[in-house]
């Protein structure tokens, strides 16, 4: 455990799932109520016993470099650990990290540990749980130089995925990023339990240290998905491991929707509840919610939230959230706050007509994303009410048909969206 170093990648701009990602990046997008997406990469290494961790940041780093410092604080004594590396300027470039690649490319200089025999590449903004000791026993065994995660997935996904061509030992041989036919990727179905898929790369590589720096300074390309790896098939030993189980990419709005609020199913393809494979986040200490003559229906309530006589159906209640009396929340989304404010500062609020932070009474939220710190006044409809697909000003956004209401925003008492 101690060959290996784990680089969880921090992001770029993340527009498309902007405006959640207007003052932070895709890794520290809050998720399921208490995490943040950066806990899963993270949590699936610890428990897998990988324990010294990188993570490279970028744009809008702030929030991801204070999750990362108060969150994770391993034990002095195990060797481990959890740091932020950050895009820096040197003697040789003052540029920005311009991709996966040339990101590692660039801290390759700071994994000069000679104990470290493999580096595994992680993507910072995805939702799975793989046990990465199976990917190192698999990647020892074939003796492969880089080895490449891999999902099943239908034909009619496709176009999302690089999809991969393995030989029957599980050597890749081909690689097609974002197939727009299936007529492109004829003949490179695999044969899983008697049904047929095609190989998505996951965005998880593993490498062979001393093959990691061989190919990055040959190969001077900024991406590893579209350029680098498959640049080095030819080259080097490279196969593909497959995953048999959940896993999503959250790129966009639609999906981020989605993936959370398919964890309020009675057994989602992702299990929250299971003690031998835990996902960490930050220890709040916040008081368990308070919930007073309220109809709850397929809902996960954050700690520290206070929902009073209201009605919440197949929707996301993030830490400290405040929910008035009468209020309606339906399929959606509500981030919580950072911070509580008090029954003065409420009311200070009130006299002067500023709503306080939380959805305000009587208001109705149907399919929305309400990031954190967001104050809702009384009786406030956000509903689609024009049924728009697409839409943006400076209080809200429509994606997909979905509102998404940005960290810190006001909406006025009786706005209707």
């Amino acid at each position: 455990m101690t060959e290996i170093l784990c680089l969880v990648l921090g992001g770029g701009r993340g527009t498309r799932l902007y405006p959640l990602t207007k003052e932070r990046c895709k890794p520290a997008v809050p998720f399921a109520g208490k995490y943040r997406l950066v806990d899963i990469p993270i949590s699936n290494c610890l428990n897998s016993g990988f324990n010294r961790i990188y993570v490279l940041t970028q744009f809008n780093s702030e929030s991801l470099n204070k999750h990362i410092s108060r969150t994770y604080k391993l034990d002095t004594f195990s060797k481990g650990f959890v740091e932020i590396m950050a895009a820096e300027q040197s003697m040789e470039s003052a540029d920005w990290f311009q991709g996966t690649a040339d990101a590692v490319r660039r801290c390759l200089k700071h994994f000069n540990d000679p104990h470290i025999k493999y580096v595994l590449v992680l993507s910072g903004d995805q939702l799975y749980k793989m046990d990465f000791r199976k990917l190192l026993s698999f990647h020892i065994e074939k003796k492969s130089q880089i080895t490449i995660a891999c999902n099943p997935v239908e034909p009619t996904h496709i176009i999302d995925y690089g999809i991969m061509c393995a030989d029957e030992n599980g050597r890749i041989n081909r690689f097609i990023e974002k197939p727009s036919t299936e007529k492109q990727v004829k003949g490179m179905q695999v044969k899983i339990d008697k049904n047929r898929f095609y190989l998505a790369s996951m965005g998880i590589y593993l490498f062979n240290k001393d093959t990691l720096a061989e190919i990055l300074i040959a190969n001077r390309k900024a991406d590893f998905g579209r350029e680098v790896i498959p640049d080095s098939f030819s080259q080097k030993m490279s196969y593909a491991y497959i995953h048999d189980g959940y896993w999503k990419d959250i790129g966009t709005i639609k999906t981020f929707y989605e993936e959370n609020l398919i964890l309020t199913e009675v057994v989602p393809p992702m299990n929250l509840f299971d003690e031998q494979w835990q996902f960490f986040t930050r220890h709040r200490h916040l008081p368990p919610a308070k919930i007073r003559k309220s109809k709850l229906d397929r809902a996960i309530v954050g700690e520290g939230s206070i929902v009073d006589r209201c009605q919440i159906s197949h929707s996301i209640i993030g830490l400290r959230s405040r929910i008035a009396e009468s209020a309606v929340v339906e399929d959606s989304i509500v981030m919580g706050a950072d911070f509580y404010q008090s029954i003065e500062d409420i009311e200070q609020d009130k006299k002067a007509e500023t709503a306080p932070i939380g959805i305000g009474k009587g208001c109705v939220i149907k399919k929305a994303i309400i990031d954190k710190n967001v104050r809702i006044g009384d009786g406030s409809k956000i509903v689609n009410r024009k049924g728009l697909d697409s839409f943006e000003s400076d209080t809200y956004a429509i994606k997909d048909s979905i509102i998404i209401i940005p960290k810190n925003t006001t909406i006025p008492t009786g706005t209707v969206i």
